[in-house]
């Protein structure tokens, strides 16, 4: 189990460092590296799940503490999957106001097109508003779903981990006030998410409100 441990958490921090390179990538080798990143990211899904199959055989007195592991690797994984497809959506959404803008531009109008019975200039200012309306409220709810899709795997992940550590305590006999303290912050911890959730809700309803 450690060599596959290790093995996917250098895997990890590969990812981690070529998703640095995701903004400064030219238009043409970007989706080369965006397919390159997914393909790792399912081959480390692939080795945790197959950890988790190894954790579960561990000796008792090992077993808590791998999973724990596991579930680090599995938190940290998710995150970098969550931040590609919000890269993906915010490009795909620039590539369609910037091919919408030059199909504007490369139109060619003539004096009995209807079109001209309003200001070329008036039209065009028309058209990037709305574009840059639509891209806004698309980054949004992009960025709210990647957000709210991100607090939900936090909060499993977090309610796990609480559980496991109360576990681990019981059976390494901690006092109850440790175990009570750790209660408290599992505590703090959802109500800073709860908390979290509801502000990104308020923010997306009063954007989409003053958009519309």
């Amino acid at each position: 189990m450690e060599t596959l441990y290790h093995q996917t958490n250098k895997q990890i921090q590969e990812v981690q460092s070529l998703m640095g390179r995701l903004e400064n990538t030219d238009r043409q080798s970007v989706h080369l590296l965006e397919n390159d990143l997914q393909v790792r990211i399912d081959q480390i899904f692939s080795h945790l799940e197959r950890l988790e199959i190894l954790a579960s055989k561990e000796p008792p007195n090992r077993r808590q503490n791998a999973k724990l592991r596991v579930d680090q690797l599995k938190y940290d994984v998710q995150h970098l999957q969550t931040a590609l497809r919000n890269f993906q959506h915010r490009r795909y959404s620039r590539e369609t106001q910037d091919r919408e803008r030059e199909e504007l531009m490369s139109r060619t109008f003539t004096t009995n097109d209807a079109d001209t019975s309003i200001p070329i200039d008036e039209t065009l200012q028309l058209n990037s508003n709305l574009n840059n309306a639509h891209r806004g409220m698309d980054d949004l709810l992009g960025s709210g779903s990647s957000i709210l899709t991100g607090l939900r795997d936090q909060r499993g992940t977090l309610k796990g981990t609480h559980k496991k550590m109360l576990d681990v305590a019981n059976m390494l006999g901690l006092s109850n006030t440790v175990m009570r303290l750790i209660e408290k912050r599992a505590t703090q911890d959802k109500l800073i998410m709860i908390g979290g959730m509801l502000l990104t809700c308020v923010v997306m309803f009063l954007v989409a409100k003053y958009l519309g």
